[in-house]
Order: structure tokens, then C-alpha cells, then sequence
């Protein structure tokens, strides 16, 4: 239980090469994957966590390997946080950026198309800004994947 099963700098290795893998497939995804959770996202979450639990840990179950593979996670998270804070490429590429989506009362389909936006995804976000469509000047899928709606009028 507290003796490693496997060496002690593969747990480590092993956890930057998923962190680093599923960061990049997530990015990848798209925002509106990481924006909003559907049921289908949570299940989606969570088999992919159950997916690559076996890749972390590589069979070893003793307490100090979940530890170090715990360890390694939250150093990998910090150090991204404290990369992406002093550099903007890979802000944004962590982060992403924000995506103008409509304006002055029109949607962009094919904008819409590749950020696989659906039409009740852009018509709820009208809803929640009080906003008619004719009276939309912007609107903007950020990179956290929520929709922000600019009235004509407002700066």
C-alpha cells in the first residue's frame, strides 16, 4: 500500500504526458465543449477520466504513487496558469480567444458552422442579454465558450 509498483519518475512522466495530451485535445475541441456542460458533456468528463486513470498511474495503486501523480497534476496546472499569466501565445492557446460571431443583427453562419454553434445556442444568448436580434450590434463566442451580446447603443 505505501511501497511505489513502479519507478518513482515514471508517475510523473506519465501524468505530464496525459495532462499535456488531454490539454491539448481539449483546446482542440472546441469552446463551446469547455463553455457549457450538457449532460452528454458530464458523461463525457467522466469517462474520460475513468480512460486515462490507468495511463497516470501505470498499475501502480500504492498511496504515495497517487500522490506524486496528484502532485504532478497541480505543479503541470500551476505551472500552465504562471506560463499562460507571461506569455501570450500560450495564453492563448490555453485560453483561447474570442469569436465574433454576428453583427449589426446578422449572424455569420459559417462562423456559427465551425464553432458548432447551434441556432437555439445563439437565440438563448440573445434572450439572456434582453436583446431583439435587430438591436444585436455584436456578438462574441469567448473563450470560455459562454455568447456575449453587445446592444446597438451600448459600449
Amino acid at each position: 500500500m505505501f511501497e511505489l509498483q513502479a519507478t518513482w519518475w515514471e508517475l510523473p512522466l506519465r501524468a505530464a504526458i496525459i495532462y499535456l495530451a488531454l490539454l491539448v485535445m481539449v483546446r482542440v475541441s472546441g469552446k463551446r465543449t469547455v463553455g457549457q456542460f450538457t449532460p452528454f458533456d458530464l458523461l463525457v468528463v467522466m469517462l474520460l477520466s475513468e480512460g486515462v486513470s490507468n495511463s497516470l498511474s501505470g498499475g501502480d495503486d500504492s498511496v504515495p504513487g497517487g500522490l506524486l501523480v496528484a502532485a504532478t497534476l497541480l505543479a503541470l496546472s500551476s505551472a500552465v496558469g504562471w506560463l499562460s499569466a507571461r506569455n501570450k501565445a500560450v495564453e492563448k492557446f490555453v485560453d483561447g480567444e474570442p469569436v465574433l460571431i454576428g453583427r449589426d443583427g446578422r449572424w455569420f453562419p459559417e462562423v456559427l458552422k465551425r464553432n458548432r454553434l447551434s441556432q437555439s445556442d445563439v437565440e438563448e444568448s440573445l434572450r439572456e442579454a434582453d436583446c431583439e436580434l435587430s438591436q444585436m450590434r455584436c456578438a462574441f463566442l469567448e473563450a470560455d465558450g459562454k455568447i456575449s451580446i453587445l446592444k446597438a447603443g451600448e459600449r
